[in-house]
This record gives C-alpha cells, sequence and structure tokens, in this order.
C-alpha cells in the first residue's frame, strides 16, 4: 500500500484529477511507443548510409546534396546522409580512428592516393566484381583507371575528373609582344622571362612570368607532376620508389632553370594554390586545374595546355568514392549509390555544376555539356588534356613517397643540386620503405 500511495496518496477530487491525468498521460505513452515501434519496423526497411566527403567550395557541396536528395527520393529503401567532414588532410586522423574503432561511414570521398593505407588497414571493400558486371564501366573515361586500381583490384570509382592546365593573362602577354603560346620547355623559359618585368629599375620585378608552388606538401608534388610525365618520366619503378632517375633529375632540374632566370615568383610557403597574384598581375601564369577561383573572377585570362618536353602530358586531379567494408546490406546499397555517382545523369549535371570534368564519357559528349563548353570555351583544353593525363603512382606507401619528394623539391627550389635532393630523398625512402 505505501508504495501505492505514493502515487496516489488519498481518496478525493485531486486525487482523480491526478490519476485520470496518470491515466492519460499513460495512454498517451502507450501510443507513442506503439508508434514508435511502427516506425521503427517501416524504418528497419530502410537501409541508411552515411557519407563523409570534404567538398569545396560551399556552392559545389549545395550542388552535390541537390543530387543526394534526388538520389533518396528515387530510393526510398536506401537513405544516404551526406556529412561534410571538413578538408581531406584534416580527415584523415577522423577516418584512421572510425576505421580502427570499426565505425567508418559506409561510403567516404577522398584523393585515389590513399588507397594504399586504406588496402592495408582492410578497411575498404574491391568493387570489380560489381564494377565488371556493370555496363557503367565502359562509360568511365579510360585515364581514370589508373587511379582505381591496385593490385590487380578496383578499389573505388570517381566522383569527378580534372587535370592541370596553364593559366595566362593574354593582356600581360600582349603587352609583352608575345603572339604564340609556349608548347615546349623551352618556349616557356623564353616567354616566361619576357613576362618578368621591372618597372621602376629596383632590381625587383613587380611582374613575374610564372607563380611557382614553394612548399614541400602534395600540392607542389602535384603540379610538378605535368613535367616529370612530360619527360617520360616516373618515380616508381616494379613497386618501389626510384626517385633520382635521369628524366626525374631532368624535370626537377627545369624548375630550377625558371627560378635561376629570375622569372618566378614564389607563393606562400604550401599555398601554390592560391589566385591572388594572378588576378593582382603579379604573375602572368600560374598552375593549377578547372576548380580555381580564377575561373569565376573577373580577370582577364584564359588557359594552355602544359608545355612538354619529350611528350605532351599533364596530371589528373580526381576525387574518388570508396565502399567501407561494413555489412552485406550496407556494402550493396552504396554500390547503388555509386552506380547512380558515375551516371550519365548524376555526372552531367555535377560537372556543369561544380566546375570539375565528368567521368563519364557520355556525359561528356552530352547535348547539354557540350553546350556548357560553348559557353565556357577554356574547359575544353582540360577536357582534351584528359587523353593525355596520367597520375601519380597508387602504390602503398604514396605518403611516405611524397613527402620525400615534396622535401627534395623544396630543397630544389631553394637552390640545392636537382640530382642530390632526389638521391638524399631516395635513401631515406630505402630505409624506411620496406
Amino acid at each position: 500500500m505505501k508504495a501505492r500511495s505514493a502515487i496516489f496518496p488519498s481518496n478525493n477530487i485531486g486525487d482523480l484529477l491526478l490519476r485520470s491525468l496518470f491515466i492519460i498521460l499513460l495512454g498517451l505513452f502507450l501510443l507513442t511507443l506503439g508508434g514508435c515501434q511502427t516506425t521503427s519496423q517501416a524504418d528497419s526497411k530502410i537501409v541508411h548510409l552515411t557519407l563523409w566527403h570534404g567538398i569545396n567550395p560551399p556552392p559545389n557541396r549545395d550542388v552535390f546534396q541537390k543530387l543526394v536528395d534526388r538520389f533518396n527520393q528515387d530510393h526510398p529503401d536506401i537513405q544516404v546522409e551526406s556529412i561534410y567532414a571538413g578538408q581531406l588532410d584534416q580527415q584523415i586522423p577522423k577516418v584512421l580512428t572510425a576505421v580502427i574503432g570499426n565505425v567508418p561511414p559506409d561510403i567516404l570521398f577522398f584523393n585515389p592516393q590513399i588507397t594504399g593505407q586504406f588496402v592495408e588497414l582492410g578497411a575498404i571493400r574491391p568493387l570489380e566484381d560489381w564494377l565488371n558486371k556493370s555496363p557503367l564501366k565502359s562509360e568511365i573515361i579510360q585515364n581514370l583507371f589508373d587511379e582505381m586500381q591496385l593490385d590487380g583490384h578496383i578499389w573505388s570509382v570517381p566522383l569527378f575528373a580534372g587535370n592541370v592546365g596553364l593559366f595566362y593573362r593574354p593582356d600581360l602577354f600582349k603587352a609583352a609582344g608575345i603572339t604564340e603560346l609556349p608548347k615546349t620547355w623551352q618556349e616557356l623559359r623564353q616567354v616566361a622571362k619576357k613576362l618578368t618585368v621591372d618597372r621602376n629599375g629596383d632590381g625587383t620585378p613587380e611582374q613575374y612570368g610564372i607563380l611557382m608552388p614553394l612548399g614541400k606538401g602534395e600540392w607542389t608534388v602535384f603540379t610538378w607532376f605535368p613535367f616529370l610525365l612530360s619527360n617520360g618520366g616516373t618515380v616508381v619503378e616494379n613497386n618501389q620508389p626510384n626517385l633520382a632517375n635521369p628524366k626525374a633529375i631532368a624535370a626537377l632540374q627545369f624548375w630550377q632553370d625558371l627560378i635561376k632566370d629570375g622569372s618566378t615568383k614564389f607563393s606562400a610557403p604550401e599555398r601554390g594554390y592560391e589566385e591572388d597574384d594572378f588576378v593582382a598581375g603579379r604573375v602572368a601564369m600560374q598552375l593549377t586545374g578547372p576548380w580555381t577561383f580564377i575561373m569565376k573572377s573577373k580577370v582577364n585570362f584564359d588557359v594552355l595546355p602544359i608545355p612538354g618536353n619529350v611528350q605532351p602530358a599533364t596530371v589528373l586531379a580526381s576525387g574518388n568514392m570508396f565502399v567501407m567494408k561494413t555489412t552485406p546490406q550496407r556494402e550493396q546499397a552504396a554500390l547503388k549509390f555509386l552506380e547512380y555517382i558515375v551516371s550519365e545523369e548524376f555526372q552531367t549535371e555535377w560537372s556543369i555544376g561544380s566546375g570539375f570534368l565528368p567521368v563519364n564519357i557520355k556525359s561528356a559528349q552530352s547535348q547539354a555539356y557540350q553546350e556548357f563548353i560553348k559557353q565556357k570555351p577554356v574547359f575544353k583544353v582540360f577536357l582534351d588534356q584528359m587523353s593525355i593525363s596520367g597520375s601519380r603512382p597508387i602504390i602503398h606507401g604514396y605518403s611516405r613517397l611524397s613527402d620525400n619528394l615534396g622535401t627534395a623539391i623544396e630543397a630544389t627550389m631553394l637552390g640545392a643540386s636537382p640530382e642530390t635532393a632526389l638521391k638524399k630523398a631516395q635513401e631515406r625512402l630505402n630505409l624506411m620503405w620496406n
């Protein structure tokens, strides 16, 4: 009785009101609980997926989210939650912690150069069994497969494609009397000299020929790769680093020659992607891709293919989607989303909205995308360069290779011998590689 009295202390009007209120609240609770169970049963038929990405700038995230929402509407049994997880370099600790803690996202957007690290962790699902059965495989631009594969398996599919071109200021070219665009390394050196102007004669040019990305980080490595590839070079042989080879040395020597000519302005350390100097006219040329802010600026600009040495070449700038190891049901649902990602429909709208290049051949050839190129013809330079775009190595230990290669490039920019810098980098890699 004491326990009951604690709830119903006495039998009066107030007690009746309390009892009535209790019964009403109890009924509402049971009704809510029943509703939750019904919702839970209905919800159990829906596969919920999380997708982590680092898509920038924010307007591109809006375009992506709109397309994700469309997938969710068309697939009521699969609901993808798209989460901006920060810049990719900032995500690495979070991603690795999630993988080790067995709580990874279902789908991860990342640079394909991280493939080797994910494979070593056993964190990602191979995709060739699914992709080999899909008609979409034949629609993916062929050059992109180099960044999708490692150890005989396909590990990712591209969300977007891109490559590096040489942005230039036609007004500054005209002022320097330059009427022909450079096509070779030698011509690029000559043009860069003509574009370097010391107007007041104080020994410090107010205008330089080209911006050089000072630093040892990935942006510096990435923008040097077109010169390595156009010299027919590589930094990996038989899955082993081989930095100090003649073709790599010559490509790095060319960068140092530009610097010794006095034709280059260094970027701020590790900020080689910033466009302020180009927009302000302090440099006449800059290495970057179609994602750059320059494309949306009001400055007078155009784009030319990377001048080559042995052959025309540039480097891919892809962003890929990985399916993380979770459960068979969630992995199969993630594959449906990847089918959507590489489809002509998605790629056409995404590429037009974001400024990245389509990864789907049909999308690139579509009437909508061709009309887009007519309005913005600089995109055609990048699209044409896709056929000559090589890739940075997809290899176990890429981060170690890149760190040491970046150190060698920076040392060369600051005056060290290219051969010596690359040999030292190779020696460091030899100590840690195996």
